[in-house]
């Protein structure tokens, strides 16, 4: 476990994701944060950890953001911005970046999946596939 909770490194358990596209890896795991959530009031938080890792030849950076997120009742919302947490990283071969967001939901389970726009520096602009995961309440597992 990592100093956050979070399993280190994602394993294809359920909450995880691990996608490769052009050289450009993307791994996400989350966990529900309880003691930050109130199911009474449909109130329901998860966070997640994201590392970016250019396993390519070119340097790339991540330009933009687009997240699907989906809860329980099959309602979608897409989020679309600049960069990550204010940042939009700059990767030379071999690097990676990493980061954590968190997610609130009206729903004990849902799932997020999206992309992140690089551009190389070659040129070459590319959407880089977020993997969906699932974001469910432990007991739900059982």
């Amino acid at each position: 476990m990592s100093e956050h909770g979070y399993p280190n490194p994602p394993t294809g358990l359920p909450g995880t994701s691990d996608e490769l596209t052009r050289g450009v890896r993307v791994q996400v795991w989350c966990r529900y944060v309880p003691e930050r959530s109130s199911p009474r009031d449909e109130h329901y938080l998860f966070t997640y950890r994201v590392r970016i890792s250019n396993e390519g030849d070119v340097p790339a950076q991540l330009i933009s953001r687009h997240w699907v997120i989906s809860d329980g009742n099959g309602q979608e919302q897409h989020v679309r911005g600049p960069g990550v947490v204010g940042e939009q990283p700059r990767l030379e071969p071999g690097d990676a970046h990493e980061y954590s967001s968190f997610c609130p939901l009206a729903t004990p389970s849902g799932s997020m999946r999206g992309t992140y726009q690089m551009l190389l520096d070659d040129g070459d602009l590319f959407d880089a596939k977020v993997g969906a995961f699932s974001l469910l309440v432990p007991q739900l597992l059982n």
